[in-house]
């Protein structure tokens, strides 16, 4: 669902304030997003899978079973973590939140920006009376 007029306009307030509060936070949030944080989420979780296959191999070899087992927990949990960040990833071209869940984390979002939006007006109006 697109931005209204006004709503468009209030994000343009916001987002100037915020260069103009904090730039460098700023310019941090605008390459972090969370297709790049799923992404290396994933790498994390194959790192760790790999390193679930050096602990189960080593535990094999020094006939220790239970770090055979510490390894195989710790690739099951990196392959959950790698599946799930992998699911979550939005496509290249596609909203995030697009999801089965999409009406109801729009209704939130619709609140918070409502929220956010009469705090900022708020705001403007104590500095505007001072």
């Amino acid at each position: 669902m697109p931005l209204s007029e006004h709503e468009q306009r209030m994000l343009e307030q916001m987002e100037r304030a915020l260069y103009a509060e904090d730039p460098k936070f700023a310019t941090a949030l605008e390459g972090s997003g969370l297709r790049t944080y799923t992404r290396r989420r994933v790498y994390q979780a194959v790192a760790g899978f790999l390193v679930g296959i050096a602990l189960l191999m080593a535990g094999m070899v020094a006939k220790q079973v239970w770090l055979s087992v510490v390894g195989f927990l710790v690739m099951l949990g990196c392959a959950v973590l790698a599946v799930t960040g992998w699911r979550k990833a939005p496509r290249p071209g596609e909203q995030p939140g697009g999801g089965p869940h999409a009406r109801h984390q729009g209704r939130q979002r619709r609140s918070m920006m409502d929220r956010i939006e009469q705090r900022w007006q708020r705001r403007r109006d104590e500095q505007q009376g001072h």
